[in-house]
């Protein structure tokens, strides 16, 4: 073989290689944390069992509006998993798009209002830690489709995720309306924009801005969606104060 068909040859293996490099780079990313078969029967047993009811009981959110209805109740056969954004993603360290937040569980208070029961995995086992007033969560899975929930929390968002296409299932605060849809890789960077000067390391973090840093806080669902809340909450560990309106926040017990 000549030096030339050699020299053709190793530059036409070099260029598929790099095509095949990009398209794995480009390619979507699945989320972390996805509940196993295991964690889904743990979550049901710790979601439906008698502390949680018992919970369920005596929860009442104030300005609740009481229906009629059965003792308090779980339904543990159906789990939504939540997942949110990571700061290695908005840095752009990661492909992996989010991570697990929490397994919402729709629930009844003992007086009839409509609620529903956070789980998180702590460690090897997964815990009840928070009892949201309405049923959002759920409302936002059977928009998605069959794509993946994420949830945005510092400007209370929310997104399906179809491999590579995100879609607005609420974000009025982002000036993206219901139904838009982006790439994965254009996400990031909308992300990047909004939060790059506050993740870890940042002067932001150091300076330990919008009320200190390093606990974990999680800003919940507004009653309307469509409203800015100006809630604390962590990226990354970074505790971050967000400008907007004023709004009511979703109704919790913790």
């Amino acid at each position: 073989m000549s030096v030339l068909k050699k020299a053709m040859g190793a530059a036409v293996l070099a260029g598929a290689a790099m095509l095949t490099t990009a398209g794995t780079a480009g390619a979507a990313t699945g989320p972390a944390g996805t509940p196993t078969a295991a964690d889904t029967a743990a979550i049901g047993q710790v979601t439906g069992g008698q502390a949680t009811l018992d919970r369920l009981t005596t929860t009442k959110f104030p300005g609740a509006h009481a229906a009629a209805a059965p003792a308090a109740n779980a339904d543990p056969s159906t789990q939504v998993a939540v997942y949110e954004p990571t700061a290695a993603f908005v840095a752009g360290t990661s492909d992996v798009p989010a991570a697990l937040a929490y397994v919402a569980v729709p629930a009844r208070t003992g007086d009839g209002t409509t609620a529903t029961v956070w789980a998180e995995r702590q460690g090897a086992a997964w815990t009840v830690v928070n009892v949201a007033s309405g049923d959002y969560e759920k409302k936002y899975a059977e928009a998605a489709a069959g794509g993946y929930l994420l949830h945005e929390p510092q400007v209370n968002a929310w997104y399906a995720v179809h491999g590579d296409a995100v879609t607005v299932l609420a974000g009025s605060v982002t000036g993206l309306a219901e139904g838009t849809t982006l790439s994965v890789r254009d996400y990031r960077a909308a992300l990047h924009e909004r939060y790059a000067d506050k993740l870890p390391g940042s002067a932001y973090d150091r300076d330990g801005a919008g009320g200190g840093y390093g606990g974990r806080e999680r800003a919940v669902p507004v009653a309307d969606p469509g409203d800015v809340p100006v809630l604390p909450f962590v990226l990354g560990g970074v505790l971050v104060l967000v400008a907007g309106g004023v709004v009511m926040p979703r109704l919790r017990r913790r």
